[in-house]
């Protein structure tokens, strides 16, 4: 009777595990739009808890908070995605003046500490004149322009089905959660026993934390340094603003954007603005790495700083932009579980 249960039961878990396996096949291409959802989801559950409270109809407030999502997620893409291509055709005719004209050596290149002189003479060689410019310039002509167009519209609208896909199934968690939560809850409780809804609490608090540290943080930095583009004077202030803000949800991200700031401002000759500018970036992206994201993610995960930088950047590494968010989380299981076990024998569970 024993050995017919064993065999019963281990048929099931064949037959269970074959199923995941073909419904993760299936789901594949799919999988990122579900990651992100149940990020978002995670995210913004408080707030879709207080519109569903004050809603008569649960479907109307979900229907709602995904418009509102959208919106917000949408409307910065759409802004870049148009200056973006503003700026390729300025970018263009620019490229075709200086083959035309050639580019004159700035009087400042020659003043640069140590490699002055170097900077100087490679710039006069090979972009000074209308001759050496068309040879250089004219290098970026060889690659193929209808195939870089033709993936560059495939990798955009593979982007925008994923989109698509994230906020209807973001609709269907804000109106069917309590439900979902709550199946999830017993059967894992049945599986993996009562110490699996602690561990999840664990997950959903890290993503949360982490979205906070990330995105909220970056939004911070970019609305800063986009105050300080405009002081300083630079163009299209909003547009780097909001550049600095999306690549500062990457812990060191910033850099990239106001590092070009900056040398737009050398580029005219604007040495004094460009260092200031670099100084007050520097800072306000310092504090925020070192300081500030490790105090809101830590204070709710209690994971210590090296460990959310390694779990941020390891799921960068392995998942994408979604890792940003699973890295911590995955981390904060295991170390609720190192925790557990390294607990001595008879203390109280916390």
């Amino acid at each position: 009777m024993a050995g017919e249960f064993s065999l019963q039961l281990l048929g099931r878990v064949l037959v269970v595990a074959l199923l995941a396996l073909l419904a993760i096949w299936i789901l594949w291409r799919f999988l990122p739009a579900l990651g992100w959802a149940a990020v978002l989801a995670i995210a913004t559950w408080p707030l879709r808890q207080r519109i569903v409270r004050h809603s008569a109809r649960p479907t109307a407030g979900a229907f709602l908070l995904t418009l509102l999502v959208g919106a917000v997620i949408v409307g910065p893409l759409i802004a870049i995605i148009i200056e973006g291509a503003r700026e390729a055709v300025l970018f263009v005719q620019w490229v075709r003046e200086v083959r035309e004209t050639g580019l004159g050596t700035p009087e400042w290149l020659s003043q640069v500490p140590l490699v002055g002189g170097y900077l100087a003479a490679w710039w006069q060689a090979h972009l000074a004149t209308p001759d050496a410019a068309r040879e250089l310039l004219g290098r970026g002509e060889s690659v193929p322009a209808m195939l870089w167009t033709r993936h560059l519209g495939h990798e955009l609208l593979t982007r925008m089905v994923i989109l698509a896909f994230t906020l209807l199934t973001l609709f269907f968690l804000y109106r069917n959660g309590p439900q979902i939560i709550e199946q999830v809850n017993t059967v894992a409780n049945r599986l993996l026993g009562p110490a699996v809804t602690r561990l999840g609490k664990e997950a959903i608090n890290a993503v949360r934390a982490t979205v906070n540290g990330l995105v909220l943080v970056g939004l911070a930095e970019g609305a800063l340094l986009a105050i300080a583009y405009v002081i300083v004077g630079l163009p299209h202030p909003l547009f780097l603003g909001v550049a600095t803000g999306i690549l500062a949800a990457v812990p060191f991200g910033a850099p990239v954007v106001y590092v070009i700031a900056c040398l737009i401002l050398v580029s005219q000759s604007r040495l004094t603005a460009a260092v200031l500018l670099f100084l007050f970036a520097s800072v306000v992206v310092f504090i925020a790495d070192h300081f500030v994201r490790p105090a809101l993610i830590g204070m709710s995960t209690r994971l210590p700083f090296l460990l959310i930088l390694l779990g941020i950047f390891g799921g960068l590494e392995t998942f994408g932009l979604l890792g940003l968010f699973l890295g911590p989380a995955i981390i904060a299981v295991l170390l609720s579980i190192w925790r557990e076990g390294a607990r001595p024998a008879g203390a109280g569970i916390t």
